[in-house]
């Protein structure tokens, strides 16, 4: 292994420029992989959020009795779903419509009777599993006879989670891209160093060398070439939360296992382009 630090720091100081610009073309991947990446685990922290604060609200029927809507809250307060239920009366609708709608005050005051339906208030339980568990939900419940209509912001809901989705997508895609591109970089540099040592590994290889051996050296340089990637790429990602932060709004960085599994990536994607290139390369040698 002394002999494969030694080759493999030497070739940082034979070819910087092609060492550099493939650990350039690792960390835009990963750079890119990492933006994407602190967009989507900020929108799974809103999606959360609006998780948490999910609340499916039955209107009931006028006609509805008080036994048959007791009945009905304690059968929705039963659903594995549900965290809990709270029975709004025509009475505290309107005083809450009073209390959150000031603006409508004199309206509220002119009115000869009270138009505003009793209602159910449906809290979930945090972690559905997206806007189809919810709509399942809303949809046993508008089957009561006491149920007139029921809401939840639908399509509010399912734009959080088609953003989601596109996020996720969209860094799978670019980050693929943009790593098939750091392969052919990282190949060519091999290949470039395996050409001109090729007289001194013909040499090895006429002393009984295996090819494990001459490999040794080349993957060791992909590899330290990928933890220099993927710390350049942590470090344009950490700039660009830095900037978004301040400049445009908050968000929160990215978990330690994210980064940590970053960096990892970036290792083993070197180690392994570059073990690739090597097997190729040797047999034209």
């Amino acid at each position: 292994m002394p002999y494969a630090l030694r080759e493999a720091a030497n070739a940082f100081r034979r070819s910087p420029l092609l060492i550099g610009l493939s650990a350039l073309m690792i960390a835009i991947s990963l750079f890119v992989v990492g933006l994407f990446g602190l967009a989507a685990y900020n929108i799974r922290l809103v999606i959360e959020d609006v998780e948490a604060r999910v609340e499916i609200v039955a209107y009931l029927r006028d006609d509805a009795s008080p036994a048959d809507v007791r009945l009905a809250e304690t059968d929705i307060r039963a659903f594995p779903e549900v965290r809990d239920v709270r029975h709004i009366s025509r009475e505290q609708a309107l005083i809450i419509a009073r209390n959150e709608l000031p603006e409508f005050a004199a309206l509220f005051g002119d009115l000869e009777g009270n138009p505003l339906p009793a209602s159910l208030e449906i809290a979930l339980r945090p972690h559905q599993q997206g806007p189809a568990a919810i709509a399942a939900v809303a949809d046993r419940i508008r089957l009561y006879p006491v149920v007139e209509d029921v809401t939840y912001g639908q399509e509010w809901l399912d734009t959080v989670y088609l953003l989601r989705r596109v996020a996720a997508v969209t860094t799978a895609v670019l980050g693929s891209a943009f790593a098939a591109v750091a392969a052919l970089i990282i190949a060519s540099a091999i290949r470039l160093a395996i050409f001109a040592r090729r007289d001194e590994i013909s040499i090895m290889r006429l002393v009984g060398a295996t090819d494990g051996f001459i490999r040794r050296p080349f993957v060791l340089e992909g590899m330290l070439t990928g933890v220099l990637g993927a710390l350049l790429a942590l470090l344009l990602t950490w700039g660009a939360f830095r900037v978004l932060s301040r400049s445009v709004f908050d968000l929160d960085w990215l978990p330690p296992h994210w980064v940590l599994a970053g960096v990892i990536a970036g290792t083993i994607f070197g180690a392994a382009a570059s073990m690739l290139a090597v097997r190729h390369h040797l047999r034209d040698v």
